[in-house]
């Protein structure tokens, strides 16, 4: 068995990392104000070939795959969680479901130009009403001639209000329901009939832009039928599994970030004549802390290896993302408590760690769906179906 990375990732790796502490990290509360990430960051990283690490060379990727992806994931899910989700939601799901399910002249199109970071990809799955219950979508798609008009919205859409390609999931046969109902579409911002809703005020991930996205008699070409019609809802749940695992080691790099802030503060602060550090009940939060996220690198890396050796990997990346949002969030919580009355505070980056960990056990599907997707492929093993 063979635990090191090879040469090529770990120069990604040192790639990233860089970047990150020299160009994000100093601008974190820039950012944070604005609740926008500077266009001048996002080419930046275009322009080192992260927008396309996991993706093959022949479409303007960098060829690292999913263990690429995910080193790529964990750097920039240290220094921050909203940079990470727009990077996410443009690789690991939005441009990734084009990658799984596109036809050769659709990945030419619009992968490559994804990958290149001349365009940003969103996801649009989730609706008013299906949520959890993703296959209960209702934005209609009707065939007319060699188009499909889209009519209905979509929410919480991550990228939304600044994707130039959407990837859109819609109800072409709702009697038939996901098995055979629903149909991908590639959608491109200028198409007549789309427009950006609602933007999201949230708690936490704040420069990652979320809103609501409209369809009003939207015709989109039936050339951009994303894989087979009424087959979309399979594509939209193989983009997801690989999506959980990059929150997953987003949510590693969060961790490990939080663990480094408490423990250098654990380190100097002074109560009772000693550093805190020397408290038992300080001891026990910080190995409690390390403990979980060594066993999160452990698995991500262990997932990431399976995907890029072409396993079956659906189960585990439900549980990287299950244990890694959590576990992120016990870490975060241990931090702010570990600075006391400072960790509450805005001059501490403790605080906004607090605040964005809390979304990863929300989206790309709640935990509650991880765990009966999880206990669902277990119990297939024994005969046994499971409904949700």
């Amino acid at each position: 068995m063979d635990f090191s990375f090879s040469p090529s990732h770990e120069l990604l790796r040192q790639v990233v990392r860089d970047f990150a502490q020299q160009e994000i990290l100093l601008r974190t509360a820039e950012i944070e104000e604005a609740k926008h990430i500077p266009r001048d960051l996002v080419q930046k990283m275009a322009q080192l070939g992260l927008l396309g690490v996991p993706f093959p060379i022949q479409y303007g990727g960098a060829g690292a795959g999913e263990i690429g992806y995910c080193i790529l994931m964990e750097e920039l899910g240290k220094v921050s969680t909203s940079v990470a989700a727009l990077v996410g939601a443009h690789i690991g799901i939005g441009s990734m479901a084009i990658y799984l399910d596109g036809s050769e002249e659709q990945k030419r199109k619009y992968l490559t130009p994804l990958t290149r970071g001349e365009k940003i990809a969103a996801f649009s799955l989730t609706e008013p009403h299906a949520g959890s219950d993703a296959a209960a979508i209702r934005l209609s798609a009707r065939r007319e001639g060699n188009h499909f008009v889209l009519n209905g919205s979509k929410i919480w859409v991550t990228n939304g209000p600044i994707a130039d390609v959407v990837t859109v999931f819609a109800a072409t046969d709702p009697s038939l329901g996901p098995r055979g109902g629903i149909t991908a579409f590639i959608l491109e911002k200028d198409t007549p009939g789309f427009s950006v809703g609602k933007i999201d005020e949230k708690m936490g991930i704040l420069a990652s832009e979320t809103g609501e996205l409209v369809f009003e008699d939207c015709r989109v070409p039936a050339d951009n039928v994303l894989g087979q019609v009424g087959q979309g809802f399979l594509t939209a749940m193989k983009a997801l599994d690989v999506g959980r695992l990059g929150l997953g080691a987003a949510s590693l790099g969060g961790a490990q970030a939080a663990l480094e802030a408490c423990a250098r503060y654990a380190a100097l602060r002074e109560q009772f004549g000693t550093p805190i550090a020397q408290k038992q009940a300080v001891q026990f939060m910080i190995a409690d802390s390390l403990a979980e996220i060594e066993a999160l690198r452990s698995l991500i890396y262990r997932t990431a290896w399976m995907v890029d050796t072409q396993q079956d990997f659906t189960r585990l990346s439900a549980i990287c993302k299950l244990f890694g949002s959590e576990a992120a969030s016990r870490v975060a919580d241990r931090a702010v408590q570990i600075h006391g009355a400072l960790g509450y505070l805005r001059d501490y980056p403790v605080e906004r760690m607090y605040r964005d960990a809390r979304i990863g056990e929300i989206f790309e599907g709640t935990n509650e769906i991880q765990r009966i997707i999880i206990a669902a492929d277990l119990f297939q093993e024994y005969g046994v179906r499971v409904n949700p």
